[in-house]
């Protein structure tokens, strides 16, 4: 395997991939690691052995991602499997998400830290439901890049025609959803054509690689323009005579950045102080950005607790008890108006109860159906609630972090939903 260590300051992309049941997701994955040489040798002995045993006449490169035992009998995916690779260029996080209907859930998870999506589309087949349904969900999800890559070109005879056919389909779908950067590739995942080296079967296409796509793809203005925002998560309280009056306050930088000196606002209590200091892991740092776990002191003693909000000063969040919400239903017990849930926001936790389904969507035809008396799983739709107490948010498309909450069973702590703040 080659060293792929490098710059330490390596951008990072997050990318999931989606697609109908073997479109060839893990495929693809398996492909991108194994040409871009970032698989150990004794990993790919295993890969040879498990294809070997499974009766495949060739390497399955999908092994490398579909890692449970019902996946690789079935040969499909049905969980989020999560790999980490780097090239000279970037950073990768990549989250292979299942392509059946029932396991839409997984793929909203995989997605919801995602800069970029990844759908896959059968080049025999074409555009079908699940396409629909994971471009949605990208778009829902404010994914602001995504990648369509129609596979198994190989099996169409390297056919352009088809692929323009196919391409003119996505196109309108892209522009019915709004969404601004989508791009399109013709790809063979289990030959690598168009993967890490262009394909010599396609000549008529003319763009770039998908590895060199998603090592170019500009993902610096997702975090751009986002006011700063930093739910506190531990208090820390070191118990020494070294450290007898430090007070930090831990937790990941949701938007924005702060630095040594800014004035900021603690919610909900409104009160007001200045940076004193910043460090991570004891090491002093002048700025944080977003994304970074690090932990802030204050020039003033006040009263912090686990579930505030500290915000730089002047750049208030949205609050309120009555709030709406996208959500997708998790749970295998319906939804119905009058329940009571739990809502966490970042580290925020306050009752909730659901007072109005408005609206649920019908992925086939991204029409919204208004009579609707209950939800089940897999459900998306946009709902009515009122919290205990207000909490502070933005507008998911504002902020994924702070926009973004989950419903929990008060009594059984299942996640039943995720959702999306302030969606219309």
């Amino acid at each position: 395997m080659k060293n792929s260590s490098g710059n330490s300051n390596k951008s990072l992309l997050r990318f999931t991939t989606a697609g109908s049941v073997d479109d060839g997701k893990s495929t693809l994955i398996g492909r991108l690691l194994y040409d871009s040489k970032s698989i150990f040798e004794d990993q790919m002995d295993h890969i040879r052995e498990s294809s070997k045993r499974l009766g495949r006449e060739e390497v399955d490169l999908s092994l490398l991602t579909d890692g449970l035992r019902a996946e690789r009998e079935q040969g499909i995916t049905i969980d989020v499997a999560y790999r980490y690779f780097a090239t000279p260029a970037r950073k990768f996080i990549i989250a292979d998400t299942p392509g059946h209907i029932q396991y839409t859930r997984n793929m909203v998870t995989g997605a919801s830290t995602a800069n970029l999506a990844v759908i896959l589309i059968d080049a025999r087949k074409g555009v079908v439901e699940q396409t629909v349904r994971h471009t949605y969900i990208s778009s829902l999800l404010r994914i602001n890049h995504i990648i369509f890559c129609v596979n198994k070109m190989d099996m169409v005879g390297f056919d352009e025609t088809r692929f323009l056919t196919i391409r003119t389909e996505l196109e309108q779908l892209v522009r019915k959803l709004g969404i601004e950067d989508a791009h399109y590739i013709p790809i063979s995942a289990k030959y690598g054509d168009n993967v890490v080296d262009p394909s010599i079967n396609m000549n008529w296409y003319s763009g770039i690689t998908f590895l060199r796509l998603i090592e170019t793809i500009d993902i610096k203005q997702d975090y751009l323009n986002s006011a700063a925002r930093f739910p506190v998560q531990t208090i820390v309280l070191p118990q020494s005579a070294e450290y007898h009056d430090y007070r930090g306050y831990a937790g990941r930088v949701a938007g924005g950045s702060f630095r040594t000196g800014d004035e900021i606002t603690v919610l909900p209590s409104l009160l007001k102080s200045k940076i004193h200091g910043i460090t991570v892991f004891e090491k002093s740092i002048d700025r944080a950005t977003t994304g970074e776990s690090v932990t802030l002191t204050l020039e003033d003693q006040i009263d912090i607790s686990r579930g505030d909000l500290i915000t730089g000063d002047g750049e208030m969040p949205l609050a309120g008890q009555d709030i709406r919400m996208m959500l997708c239903w998790f749970n295998e017990k319906p939804l119905h108006p009058g329940a009571r849930y739990l809502l966490r926001n970042n580290t925020h936790e306050s009752a909730c109860v659901i007072k109005a389904i408005n609206y649920r969507m019908n992925i086939e035809t991204l029409g919204k159906e208004t009579s609707v008396d209950g939800l089940k799983m897999n459900d998306i739709a946009n709902i009515s609630i009122k919290t205990s107490r207000p909490i502070f948010y933005d507008p998911y498309m504002k902020n994924r972090i702070t926009g973004s909450v989950i419903i929990i069973d008060e009594v059984t702590n299942e996640t039943m939903a995720a959702g999306m703040l302030d969606s219309e």
